[in-house]
């Protein structure tokens, strides 16, 4: 079955393009390491908790938008190599494709698929 990796994060809105081509060169490294698919989501309706909520949850500034993203992997060990490979691979060290975000606020994690209607 499916394993996702699922990531929540604040970027700031001026920087939109620069995180579009981040993700989209990104994406090709997490394809060629066996990703399925790779979805990076730009917030549109995202509203301040009471309680939680996304922008909480990723102390988001009034100057940043909140992005949900997730990759679909074949298996949980598929993800394992394929993130050690992305992890190595020179495209995505810093100084050749830097973060245009705060890479300290990112909420992520690895799920198995319980439902996939």
């Amino acid at each position: 079955m499916a394993y996702i990796d699922g990531f929540v994060l604040a970027v700031p809105t001026a920087n939109r393009e620069s995180f579009k081509r981040h993700a989209e060169d990104a994406a090709l490294v997490f394809k060629e390491a066996g990703a399925l698919q790779v979805r990076e989501c730009w917030g549109d309706d995202v509203p301040e908790g009471k309680v939680t909520s996304f922008p909480m949850a990723v102390k988001c500034k009034p100057d940043e938008t909140v992005v949900f993203s997730w990759i679909v992997w074949p298996s949980r060990q598929v993800r394992d190599a394929g993130m050690q490979q992305v992890m190595a691979d020179p495209r995505l060290q810093p100084e050749n494709n830097p973060m245009p975000f705060d890479g300290q606020r990112v909420i992520f994690g690895g799920f198995e698929v319980l439902v996939d209607v």
